[in-house]
C-alpha cells in the first residue's frame, strides 16, 4: 500500500474523533487510500498545536478540516 495521503489528528475520548475516524474510514475503503492516526496526547508539541481543535485532517501534507469531517470535501481533495 502507498503511503496514506490523509493524517488524522485525534485525542482518547474524543466524540468528534470518532465521528472524523467513521468517515475518513469509510473515504478512503471506497477510494483505496489509506490514513494514518495520530493521538496528540503523545506528543507536547502537537498538544500545544492543536489543543482543543481536534480532529484535525490533513490531506497531502495540508490542514484540510478541524472539529468535523466534510466527506463530500474530503472525497473531491483526495481527487484533486
Amino acid at each position: 500500500m502507498s503511503t496514506p495521503r490523509i493524517t488524522l489528528y485525534t485525542r482518547p475520548g474524543c466524540h468528534l474523533c470518532d465521528a472524523a475516524r467513521e468517515v475518513v474510514a469509510r473515504v478512503c475503503a471506497d477510494m483505496g487510500e489509506s490514513f494514518d492516526e495520530v493521538d496528540i496526547t503523545t506528543d507536547d508539541e502537537l498538544e500545544d498545536r492543536f489543543g482543543e481543535d481536534i480532529p484535525v485532517t490533513f490531506v497531502d501534507g495540508r490542514q484540510h478540516d478541524f472539529w468535523r469531517v466534510d466527506e463530500t470535501r474530503l472525497r473531491a481533495a483526495l481527487r484533486a
